[in-house]
């Protein structure tokens, strides 16, 4: 569980713009999706998507300027099934809501 909210981007949109030499790359299951983390604090950065080849999921804190409190509502995927192995799209187990507080 990574806890990550991933925004969506085409593969030829996605440019590491430094600390490149320290990703490592984390493949399991049908080995399709490949998944960078940092090698020195181990933060998800984006991975390559079984579900939709063309594309990257990216978490949004990696991106600058961009934070996962810009987002009102995300979605929560269940997470156990890929949608590849049961024919359809993504199980949504919920939705997660930011409210930032209200200034006196």
């Amino acid at each position: 569980m990574r806890g990550a909210v991933a925004v969506s981007t085409d593969l030829e949109n996605l440019q590491v713009v430094q600390g490149a030499e320290k990703l490592t790359l984390y493949q399991f299951n049908t080995g399709q999706a490949k998944h960078y983390f940092c090698s020195v604090c181990g933060i998800y950065t984006f991975h390559s998507r079984r579900s939709t080849p063309t594309q990257y999921g990216v978490n949004a804190s990696c991106i600058e300027g961009l934070s996962p409190f810009d987002f009102a509502d995300v979605p929560v995927l269940e997470g156990r099934s890929h949608p590849k192995d049961r024919g359809g799209g993504p199980l949504t187990a919920g939705w997660l809501s930011y409210r930032a507080n209200e200034r006196t």
